[in-house]
């Protein structure tokens, strides 16, 4: 049943972020992208919030924070993380997280794309 709840919620973020994809826009600059991973954090920072005081149904948190919003972007779960990690004091493994994350998630993107080109 926990498989169920987040693969449903997983498919309903993903059609999510697909329909908000489909918005019209012509500038350069990743906006869809660049709002859907706010909205998302938004959401999942909400949601952490509410349910975290009281559940509003059996594996709310699995269908909707994990599934929902994991469909929706991993950048909430990212933004999530590190809240956490700043709300413990662990402020060293937060910038951490985020600046390594950063700049390896590029550089991995870099790494496949030329790999996939056979630049590399």
């Amino acid at each position: 049943m926990e498989f169920l709840l987040v693969g449903v919620g997983g498919a309903l973020g993903a059609i999510l972020r697909y329909l908000l994809g489909l918005l019209p826009y012509q500038g350069s600059f990743p906006l869809k992208t660049w709002a859907i991973n706010l909205v998302g954090s938004f959401l999942i920072g909400w949601l952490s919030a509410r349910l975290g005081r009281q559940a509003w149904f059996p594996g709310d948190q699995l269908l909707l924070i994990t599934g929902l919003c994991g469909g929706f972007t991993t950048f909430s779960t990212f933004s999530l993380e590190n809240l956490k990690l700043l709300q413990a004091g662990h402020f060293s493994q937060a910038l951490l997280y985020m600046a390594s994350s950063l700049v390896l998630g590029l550089a991995c993107v870099a790494l496949g794309y030329f790999l996939g080109q056979g630049k590399l």
